[in-house]
């Protein structure tokens, strides 16, 4: 289980991820660089898995998103309870969807001129100023789902105090990563570690700052 936040004078950045084996985080819909492998994550998917997700978002203040992210998360979400496929994977969609169109959503793009989706609100001027100053506000833990290229801002920045890294039993050979050439060396505490009856390992660390 996450270790609750205490602190309530400021935020916590918490960067949420699926990972493969070898480090891919590139998601199913994502064909940026000829990205083939659509729909590596849903065998993996058990209540255990579904309980985590869940876990995760209940416990935020709000999500931190990358446009990329937003764009994908936008165009499905608000309708997700119609289509069968994420139905048959979560007993509890219904409430799913509803905590993923009802969170606060913050997203950081340099090409968008407005955010629909409700309750979204498009971060103005440089990212990692916005997310400090976020951070800086009193409130519950700031979320990043995805959002691969804000991710490495916010790591470049200091601004992750926590990472929730659920790591697939299998490898892909190619996709975008999570940690890449020339991240700067950051250690980390281990915090919490749980398997799913499929293989995937949730791990949760804290940042040593």
């Amino acid at each position: 289980m996450t270790e609750n936040h205490t602190d309530e004078t400021t935020r916590r950045v918490v960067v949420s991820e699926f990972l493969s084996l070898d480090g891919t985080m590139q998601a199913d819909k994502d064909r940026d660089g000829g990205f083939k492998h659509s729909g590596w994550q849903l065998p993996y998917f058990d209540d255990v898995y579904a309980d985590a997700v869940s876990d995760g978002l209940s416990s935020s203040d709000a999500l931190l998103l990358g446009r990329k992210t937003y764009e994908v998360f936008a165009a499905y979400w608000p309708t997700a309870t119609e289509e069968e496929e994420f139905a048959d994977l979560m007993d509890n969609s219904d409430k799913f969807a509803d905590l993923m169109n009802n969170i606060n959503k913050f997203v950081a793009s340099r090409t968008l001129d407005e955010v629909e989706w409700q309750n979204s609100t498009l971060l103005e001027g440089d990212a990692a100023e916005a997310v400090a100053e976020l951070k800086r506000q009193t409130g519950g833990d700031l979320r990043v789902m995805g959002s691969g290229e804000l991710v490495q801002t916010l790591m470049q920045h200091d601004l992750v105090d926590q990472y929730h890294l659920m790591i697939h039993p299998l490898i892909l050979g190619s996709g975008k990563r999570l940690f890449r050439e020339g991240n700067r060396q950051t250690d980390l505490e281990l915090l919490d570690t749980t398997t799913t009856g499929t293989g995937v390992v949730i791990l949760t660390y804290q940042v040593v700052k």
